[in-house]
């Protein structure tokens, strides 16, 4: 688990963890990061109230770092990643156990099920888990089972994991999908299943959540350049947004009206997409799904836009090879 500023969740998470029907022996490793809140307070009593959860230091703070590190420090032959602000469903461990052994596959993961606290959140998880705003990802809005690119989170094979070396550490993002590609093109399967969930927490504000998805568009565009032939109309769709509402708002401002027909058309869209995507939401949470909407499009589209070449350059001279296992 890679934690960084998670007072609010990490105690529930970790207690999701802890209390999941599964017969086998099992561990938490955490992986703290240079927290500005109660996280390594909170890490810390959780060590001294069950002798199955340790931690471990991860000083850069990054994701994938943090998970290295807690792989290297764990010792058991399936390795569940779980995030500081994600609650396992009761049977998650004993499900993905069994999948891996019915399908085979490398990693399994399953539903991120984006669930609030509040009126916003409950907006940001209706615009999360709807096809308006996340287009047909499985992992969002549900799917059958079956043969995947990437998951969420994942449970792996250790096996799987040693032989790939790990998270490529310079992926800040997208670090899932990398090593995924890597167990791919290495032969093994990556395996979704709806029989999977994990409860999500939102982001709190719109500032955190236009982040999130600014850091989402900006690193899936290295992703595209690591990896062509990876991109499709899904990811394009946000950035075409962005440039085409630019150039409305422009052309209406300075050449004719006519041109805040685009402007107005993508609220006319969103609006009407909320709509079905707030059914049974109070109407405080309904009114922002629109606003959630936005956040997340015209962010991502402008982390995609800005993603700058020298980003993509590094990431692809750290490349690590697929390795393929031995017979």
């Amino acid at each position: 688990m890679p934690v960084l500023d998670e007072e609010r969740h990490l105690r529930n998470s970790v207690r999701h963890i802890l209390e999941q029907e599964y017969d086998g022996e099992m561990e938490v490793v955490i992986a703290l990061g240079p927290s500005t809140d109660r996280t390594d307070e909170i890490a810390a009593e959780l060590v001294r109230e069950d002798p199955r959860v340790h931690t471990v230091p991860n000083p850069t703070g990054r994701t994938p770092a943090a998970l290295n590190a807690a792989i290297k420090a764990s010792r058991h032959p399936i390795v569940v990643r779980v995030d500081g602000h994600g609650m396992l469903s009761p049977n998650y461990i004993a499900t993905a156990v069994r999948l891996l052994e019915e399908t085979g596959a490398q990693n399994v993961g399953g539903i991120m099920h984006a669930e609030g606290e509040n009126a916003w959140e409950d907006a940001v998880a209706a615009a999360m888990t709807s096809k308006i705003g996340v287009g047909n990802a499985a992992f969002h809005t549900g799917g059958a089972a079956g043969p995947a690119e990437t998951v969420y989170l994942g449970v792996f094979r250790r096996e799987a994991l040693e032989q790939q070396g790990g998270y490529n550490e310079e992926f800040i993002r997208a670090q899932d999908w990398e090593l995924n590609f890597r167990i791919r093109e290495a032969g093994g399967l990556i395996w979704f299943s709806p029989e999977l969930r994990v409860q999500y927490r939102p982001r709190p504000s719109v500032r955190a959540l236009a982040k999130q998805y600014k850091d989402y568009g900006r690193w899936r565009h290295v992703v595209a350049r690591y990896h062509q032939g990876s991109i499709n109309l899904r990811y394009l769709a946000p950035p075409a947004a962005v440039c085409a509402i630019a150039a409305g708002v422009v052309v209406g401002a300075t050449l004719t009206p006519l041109g805040f027909v685009v402007p107005a058309g993508y609220l006319a869209a969103i609006t009407a997409g909320s709509v079905p995507a707030g059914k049974g939401l109070a109407l405080k949470a309904r009114l922002q799904i629109p606003v959630a909407l936005a956040t997340m499009h015209m962010s991502w589209g402008y982390g995609f836009l800005t993603s700058p070449r020298s980003l993509a350059r590094k990431v692809i001279a750290s490349r690590r090879p697929a390795v393929k296992a031995t017979v």
